[in-house]
C-alpha cells in the first residue's frame, strides 16, 4: 500500500485542528453571557483558517509584492493620472500577477465584480487599482479588462504604493519592510490600501469577488457583519462627511498601531470590528445599530454575505439552486469566496447559483466567458 504523501498528511491535520478550534470557538460562545468578549472566539476561528493555510502552504514568500519597487516603467509623479473622484467605488488588485505576465491581468469572475459596480451604478465613478507596474501595459490588456470599457464609468488605474502611501499615516508600514515581512503580503498590502483609499477619497471599498445584485443608492457609513460577533471588510463605505472622515481616520490609525503580519484576518476585519466596538460601545458585531453606532450602519450577514464562508460550495450547486438564489434575495451583494472557490467552475447557461447571478448582472463578461465563467 503506497503511504499517503506528506502535503496530504498535513492538510488532513490540519482539518483536524479546524474541527477541534471550532468546536472549542463554539463552546466558547455558548459558555459566554452576551456581555462576553468576542475576540476569543474570533481568535480561535482565525486560528483554525491559519492552520489550513500554512498546511496547505498557502502562506505567501516576500517576493510576492516584488513589483512593487519595480519603477523603470513609473512615469514622473508630476505627470500622474489625475486624482479619483472623491465617493467613488474603489476595486484593489494587490498581487504582481500582471508584472510576471507583463501586461495588464484581471480574470473573469474579477472583471464581473467590476461590471456589477459600474452597470448597477451609473452615476458613481468606479476605480480598479492596480498595485503592479506592468498594469501601465495599455497596449496587453487581458480580453476581461477590454470588456471594462463598454462602461464610461469605469476608470483602471496604477498606483504606486510607495507614493501613495508617502506622507500618510501609513507610509512606514511600507518604507520599514512591514508588509514585505508579513506571511501573507498581497492580502495584508490589500488591508492597508482598502482604508487608505478610502481615508484619501471616500467612498465605497468593494473586493474582487463581491458582485452587487442591488444598486448602492444613498448607502452611506455601512460594513457588512459577517458573524454575529464580526464586521467584516470586503463592502465598506466611509462617506465624505464628518463620521465617514472619523471611522476612516480611526481605521488607518489602529492598522498603523496594531499592524501584524502574523494573523491573517487582524489588519482587515479585525481592524473594523476593533474601531466599530469603540465607536458604538459594544462588544459584538450584533449590537452595532446606527442609534449606538452615531450613524454608522452595520448591515446584517444576509446584506453581504448571504452564504458563509463554510458554506461557499452552495454558489456551485446546481441541485437546490432555486433554494439558493431565494436566500440572495434581498441581498445587497454576494461574495463567493474566491480563495476557496477559485477552482470551482461555472458552465455559461448552466443554473448554477453564480452563474445566474453573473448572467444578469455582468452579462458582457459572463457571456464572453463561454463555456465557462
Amino acid at each position: 500500500m503506497k503511504r499517503p504523501r506528506r502535503g496530504l498528511l498535513a492538510a488532513a491535520a490540519a482539518a483536524a485542528a479546524v474541527l477541534t478550534l471550532l468546536g472549542a470557538a463554539l463552546r466558547s460562545g455558548a459558555a459566554r453571557d452576551d456581555a462576553g468578549d468576542a475576540d476569543v472566539e474570533v481568535g480561535l476561528l482565525t486560528r483554525a483558517m491559519v492552520s489550513v493555510a500554512e498546511a496547505l502552504g498557502a502562506r505567501e514568500p516576500a517576493y510576492a509584492i516584488g513589483c512593487y519597487a519595480e519603477t523603470s516603467a513609473e512615469p514622473p509623479a508630476d505627470r500622474e493620472e489625475e486624482e479619483p473622484k472623491r465617493g467613488s467605488i474603489f476595486f484593489l488588485e494587490t498581487s504582481c500577477r500582471s508584472s510576471r505576465a507583463g501586461r495588464l491581468e484581471l480574470g473573469a469572475r474579477q472583471a464581473c465584480a467590476v461590471e456589477s459596480a459600474a452597470r448597477g451604478n451609473p452615476g458613481l465613478q468606479v476605480y480598479l487599482l492596480f498595485a503592479s507596474p506592468a498594469a501601465r501595459n495599455w497596449t496587453a490588456w487581458s480580453w476581461a479588462a477590454r470588456e471594462l470599457l463598454a462602461y464610461p464609468n469605469v476608470h483602471i488605474r496604477h498606483v504606486n504604493v510607495e507614493r501613495y502611501l508617502r506622507g500618510t499615516p501609513l507610509e512606514e508600514l511600507y518604507t520599514s519592510g512591514a508588509l514585505r515581512r508579513s506571511y501573507w503580503p498581497v492580502s495584508h498590502a490589500s488591508d492597508v490600501l482598502r482604508f487608505l483609499t478610502l481615508w484619501r477619497y471616500s467612498g465605497t471599498y468593494l473586493d474582487l469577488d463581491v458582485v452587487l445584485t442591488k444598486p448602492l443608492d444613498n448607502m452611506r457609513n455601512f460594513a457588512g457583519a459577517e458573524s454575529p460577533s464580526n464586521v467584516a471588510v470586503g463592502a465598506i463605505n466611509m462617506a465624505d462627511d464628518e463620521l465617514g472622515r472619523r471611522v476612516a481616520n480611526e481605521c488607518v490609525h489602529d492598522i498603523k498601531e496594531s499592524f501584524r503580519g502574523d494573523v491573517w484576518g487582524h489588519n482587515g476585519p479585525g481592524v473594523m470590528t476593533r474601531v466599530l466596538k469603540r465607536l458604538c460601545g459594544v462588544n459584538k458585531a450584533v449590537k452595532m445599530t446606527p442609534a449606538k453606532c452615531g450613524g454608522f450602519r452595520v448591515h446584517p450577514p444576509s446584506a453581504f454575505y448571504p452564504v458563509s464562508w463554510s458554506e461557499w460550495q452552495l454558489y456551485f450547486q446546481e441541485a437546490g439552486s432555486d433554494k439558493t438564489m431565494a436566500r440572495l434575495r434581498d441581498s445587497v451583494a454576494i461574495h463567493v469566496w474566491n480563495k476557496l472557490s477559485s477552482k470551482e467552475g461555472v458552465r455559461v447557461g448552466s443554473r448554477q447559483p453564480y452563474g445566474l447571478i453573473a448572467r444578469r448582472h455582468c452579462p458582457r463578461v459572463y457571456e464572453r466567458s463561454a463555456p465557462v465563467f
